[in-house]
């Protein structure tokens, strides 16, 4: 899923602001949000966050279910940013305007890259239980005018010990290195716990860490984490214990910290409020981002984006 507020607010993220430079444990209240009008889909957003913006690359955390649903969002464009779709019940099917249709399931990663250009939709073909996390990465400035691209892997890397599953599906873990393309050192994987499992997960000092129950209750550095806040863990981590007593999965998010400020606003990672100006016209006059096939739903109408830029933020450490 994409970001369907109808009144978005433009978001300044990254440039160092927020970084920890040491390790912390800040537990980071999300707020719900109803995606596609007041019957929409409720989820919950934890970045961006007022205190933290992003964690490393990683700049956009929804997790949505579990609920029985049924998930219809029309053609929407991006810019700047790759959206990484994460099931852990359902399926959607996913179609972009560089051709691909590709169902996703449980345990498999769809990768869009954005680039200078793309338009997706998704949809689930009935309703059904659904429950997953949409995450966009940033993309630096070197690499976010690629050429738009999309990837599916049915098949991640895993790392296991007794009691505990662990997928890389971004970047590398333990040795474990993910197929997917990046752009920017990162990681992303879950983490699988069963009743009495447990794990010290290595960590690389220069990244900066957060983690997002998706289900069950579990321990991680010593703080119970329930499924709905994020806990940003900062910098400075060679290693990061979890635990849990009963059933539990948890995200694990991390990345070398992202200097370089950016500007998001609905569905668009920029430089500058001039520069989403610019994405939101060519969207609205159309040609830039492609035609999805397939779809019978019309493409989305871009909101109105305020006259006004948000003004930078002060540091916040």
């Amino acid at each position: 899923m994409s970001n369907l507020e109808q009144d978005p607010q433009e978001s300044v993220c990254g440039g160092l602001v927020d970084v920890a430079t040491e390790p912390v444990s800040e537990l980071l209240i999300g707020r719900d949000v109803v995606l596609g009008g007041p019957r929409g889909m409720k989820v919950t957003r934890t970045l961006p966050n007022r205190d933290i913006r992003m964690v490393g690359a990683w700049c956009f955390v929804d997790h949505y279910g579990p609920e029985k649903a049924t998930m219809r969002v029309a053609p929407h464009p991006h810019t700047g940013l790759q959206t990484v779709s994460w099931l852990l019940e359902g399926e959607v099917l996913h179609r972009d305007s560089v051709g691909s249709e590709q169902l996703i399931r449980p345990g498999q990663l769809n990768l869009m890259t954005a680039g200078r250009a793309i338009s997706h939709s998704e949809e689930s073909p009935s309703e059904v239980d659904l429950h997953g996390v949409q995450l966009w990465v940033a993309l630096p400035s070197a690499d976010r005018e690629v050429a738009p691209a999309f990837e599916h892997h049915a098949a991640l890397p895993t790392l296991t010990a007794p009691g505990v599953r662990v997928t890389v599906i971004m970047g590398e873990l333990g040795g474990a290195v993910s197929p997917a393309r990046i752009y920017s050192p990162l990681v992303g994987a879950e983490v699988t716990l069963d009743a009495g499992g447990e794990i010290l997960l290595p960590l690389r000092p220069d990244f900066e860490y957060a983690a997002l129950a998706l289900s069950g209750e579990v321990r991680v550095d010593g703080t119970d984490l329930d499924p709905g806040p994020l806990l940003y863990l900062g910098t400075g981590r060679s290693g990061l214990s979890l635990r849990a007593e009963r059933p539990g999965r948890v995200l694990l998010l991390g990345g070398e910290p992202f200097e370089e400020e950016i500007v998001m606003w609905w569905n668009f990672v920029g430089r500058s409020h001039e520069e989403i100006t610019r994405f939101r016209r060519e969207w609205m006059e159309g040609g830039e981002f492609g035609t999805v096939t397939g779809v019978n739903d019309p493409p989305l109408r871009a909101p109105e984006l305020p006259a006004v830029p948000m003004k930078p933020r002060g540091r916040r450490r």
